[in-house]
């Protein structure tokens, strides 16, 4: 069975997209080495995303560029769950699988339909609730050289718990966008 990894690009000051979703800012980003985002992409066989992202991108698809139109820059091919309390207004969409229910049923269902791959978490919030319910295996983060002062955070929980973590990879093709890879220390 592969792990649960969130996985995300950030701004310098902790954004994983810009006001409304906006991702313009990814061009700031300094390229990986050739063949990275394929390997990478290679190891994820089912995608859990939100439904405020699945909807920017629908709104966004003709202003985004090749690296932000499509899951690792079009080089991943899976399946897509999009978690919505609206999963009807979804049911045209082919190449979604829209899911009304908890984290821990949806991180389940993922890790069913992906077997031996990995599921990859690409929201913000739904990172946050795996991360509550203890489903993340590995974080993996990329930080762009840029700051945006203002859109979604990483991991914004007032009040919220205190999660250590312990490096497990460095993405040595990516050293200039910080690219690293950690586990959650368990206590």
């Amino acid at each position: 069975m592969g792990k649960v990894a969130w996985g995300f690009t950030s701004s310098i000051d902790g954004f994983i997209a810009g006001p409304g979703h906006d991702m313009g800012w990814m061009s700031a980003c300094e390229p990986l080495a050739e063949g990275t985002t394929e390997r990478m992409a290679a190891a994820v066989a089912v995608i859990i995303s939100g439904r405020n992202g699945y909807d920017a991108a629908k709104e966004q698809q003709d202003e985004r560029d090749k690296t932000t139109s499509a899951a690792y820059g079009g080089a991943w091919s899976g399946t897509e769950i999009v978690l919505t309390h609206r999963p009807e207004e979804l049911a045209d969409d082919p190449t979604v699988v829209p899911l009304n229910c908890d984290i821990t049923t949806a991180v389940r269902h993922a890790r069913q339909i992906a077997g031996d791959g990995d599921v990859q978490i690409i929201s913000a919030d739904i990172g946050r609730q795996a991360l509550e319910h203890d489903l993340v295996d590995e974080l993996q983060v990329f930080v762009a050289p840029v700051f945006l002062g203002d859109g979604v955070r990483i991991f914004d929980v007032p009040g919220g718990r205190r999660i250590d973590w312990e490096l497990v990879e460095i993405y040595e093709d990516g050293l200039r966008s910080f690219g690293r890879a950690y586990r959650p220390r368990r206590r």
